[in-house]
């Protein structure tokens, strides 16, 4: 991990936010006063492509505010780096070595080599994908408002849900077309395709063009264990919530309401429920699902799907008592496992730490505070709101919105990368000493 690129692609980052704040500050982006934190919060939301407001979207900002905050969460979700490098591709500039390992870093990709190609695959499949839901969208939109409406509403959610931003034109989110198949299909797939990540979007292209013989086990792993959690996260809310959150509600409403639920709980912030209504359990089981995110190398936050499936393969085989992991006819080396132990422990100890603190400083209810920092933090955006249409966070004082854009802020670069900036490079150790005994 190359700590110099990854402290630029921070820098980038909080380049990108301080611009967007700006901007959101202008009189022509926002109707009545908007102050500097809410500017602030509702920037790093968007470039970190998080979900939650302290102002209400679609009544707050204007038709230029708007389009601000959709081309922050355009960048946030790319990478402020990734496109500036592939600008440069365009008009056909050199990339040096340098920009190549931080475009390498930006994107997750393992090594050097077909790096420009992959990235125009990657913004030609970007391109695409959001075509494609922009197109369905604002076909569906337009039924119920004028074209020129519907075609912005369709653009700005074919971008959130792509980008895993959450972020909505309507007040009450998407809670309007709970019974809508096509928008229960359409953005929910939206949210998948981009929690993956860009890694396994382009191996499958390859398999399906016949380019390679099999997937990755990268791309297994992630589609395996974003099948298994998508599935608990319907089973869990379905028979915890089907005579509370989820009453009075036609049988097929109640199964894509948990469709839409858990797609969103780990990667973006729509949601089609109160989600208020939820009962403690399940309140508490969704921060699990919201503190693993999505792929690596996507626009997902979170400690990653990859890391969960590494740390409870590490333990099923000491549990074993073997040495060596592996999966799906592939072993895993002890250093990723070793490191994804690393993730979920610093991951958790944030997550707690930012708890306890906001609860102390706040007063304000334990469980939808845990609920709004394991959002933040996982770059998601659910929240139990503040009794009206924003976020639980418009509740917090200035320290405590405070503390949540730094968590979204966290989430999005992510936790290894975040804390080996804070802390230091890792120096590889020549000295060696005696093995120590510990009994556990």
């Amino acid at each position: 991990m190359h700590t110099q690129e990854i402290r630029l692609i921070v820098v980038s980052f909080l380049g990108l936010i301080v611009l967007g704040t700006l901007l959101l500050l202008l009189p022509i982006s926002h109707y009545g006063t908007l102050g500097f934190v809410d500017a602030l919060f509702t920037s790093t939301s968007a470039v970190c492509v998080t979900g939650l407001i302290v102002k209400d979207t679609s009544a707050d900002f204007t038709l230029f505010g708007q389009g601000v905050i959709m081309v922050l969460i355009q960048l946030g979700g790319l990478g402020y780096m990734t496109a500036v490098t592939f600008v440069a591709v365009m008009r056909r500039q050199k990339i040096g070595h340098r920009d190549r390992l931080i475009l390498k870093e930006s994107l997750n990709y393992p090594g050097m080599t077909g790096l420009v190609r992959f990235l125009k695959i990657v913004f030609a499949s970007i391109f695409l994908i959001e075509l494609i839901g922009f197109a369905l969208l604002s076909l569906r939109f337009w039924v119920d408002m004028p074209a020129p409406q519907a075609l912005w509403f369709g653009l700005f959610h074919a971008i959130s849900a792509f980008n895993n931003a959450g972020f909505s034109l309507f007040s009450d989110n998407m809670m309007g077309y709970r019974g809508d198949l096509l928008v229960n299909v359409v953005v929910p797939m939206l949210v998948i395709l981009g929690g993956l990540g860009y890694l396994v979007l382009i191996d499958g292209y390859h398999y399906t063009r016949g380019e390679i013989l099999r997937l990755s086990t990268h791309t297994k792993i992630v589609l395996t264990m974003s099948a298994v959690l998508i599935l608990l996260g319907m089973f869990l809310l379905l028979s915890l919530e089907w005579e509370h959150a989820l009453a009075g509600l036609p049988w097929h409403e109640k199964v894509m309401a948990a469709w839409f639920a858990s797609v969103n709980y780990r990667t973006s912030g729509f949601n089609s429920i109160d989600l208020s209504t939820l009962t403690d359990a399940n309140l508490f089981f969704s921060t699990f699902f919201m503190m693993v995110g999505g792929g690596p190398g996507g626009t997902a936050g979170g400690i990653k799907v990859t890391a969960l499936a590494l740390v409870v393969l590490g333990v099923w085989y000491n549990l074993r008592g073997q040495t060596h992991a592996h999966i799906f006819k592939r072993s895993i080396s002890s250093e990723l496992i070793n490191k994804a132990y690393t993730v979920v422990f610093i991951a958790t100890l944030y997550v707690v730490l930012s708890t306890i603190w906001l609860s102390e400083i706040e007063r304000q209810t334990f469980l939808p505070t845990l609920f709004e920092v394991c959002s933040a933090f996982g770059t998601v955006g659910l929240s139990t709101g503040n009794g009206g249409v924003l976020s639980f966070s418009a509740l917090f004082s200035d320290m405590g919105k405070g503390a949540i854009i730094l968590l979204m802020f966290l989430g999005r670069i992510g936790v290894f990368a975040f804390t080996v900036v804070i802390v230091r490079a890792a120096i590889e150790s020549r000295i060696t000493y005696t093995e120590g005994k510990v009994v556990l």
